[in-house]
């Protein structure tokens, strides 16, 4: 099954740019994200056009965050996104002459749509804040002395 990791992706990439002083490259985020510097770009972009970060040009140029941690939730970001499908699970058919197939889709359906709205519900509970403090809470757990913030194992 294929799946759409750019939500955890962004997520990680957002908390890496708040642990920075200053602006972010395209590059640097690329290797937290595992993909390349285009696509950074681009998502950035969506992002810059709703207020979530800006950018910097230039030598010493990038990426910064432009909200307030406290006031972002992952459900804005999921949004930002495109509200990308959530569910691989489909009905084979949308429109079945089958009986059968219409009381199988009508259940399927109906369960999807509840986890999907509880899932967004859900997302919208869950500040950038909260994850920035959950990070912290693993750091110090961790006893890092150095304020390394890279993806230490």
């Amino acid at each position: 099954m294929i799946r759409d990791s750019r939500l955890s992706a962004i997520l990680h990439a957002l908390l890496h740019m708040a642990e920075q002083e200053g602006p972010i490259t395209s590059e640097a985020l690329a290797r937290c994200m595992n993909t390349n510097a285009a696509v950074v770009r681009r998502t950035m972009s969506g992002l810059r056009q709703i207020g979530l970060v800006r950018s910097e040009k230039g030598h010493g140029g990038g990426w910064r965050l432009a909200c307030d941690l406290q006031a972002v939730t992952l459900r804005d970001i999921y949004d930002a996104l495109g509200a990308p499908q959530i569910f691989a699970i489909g009905n084979k058919t949308e429109n079945p002459a089958c009986l059968v197939e219409q009381a199988v889709n009508s259940a399927l359906s109906k369960a999807l749509q509840e986890a999907e709205a509880l899932l967004v519900q859900r997302l919208g509970n869950v500040t950038l804040a909260a994850l920035s403090a959950d990070f912290h809470r693993r750091l110090s757990t961790r006893g890092s002395q150095s304020g390394d913030t890279t993806h230490a194992a």
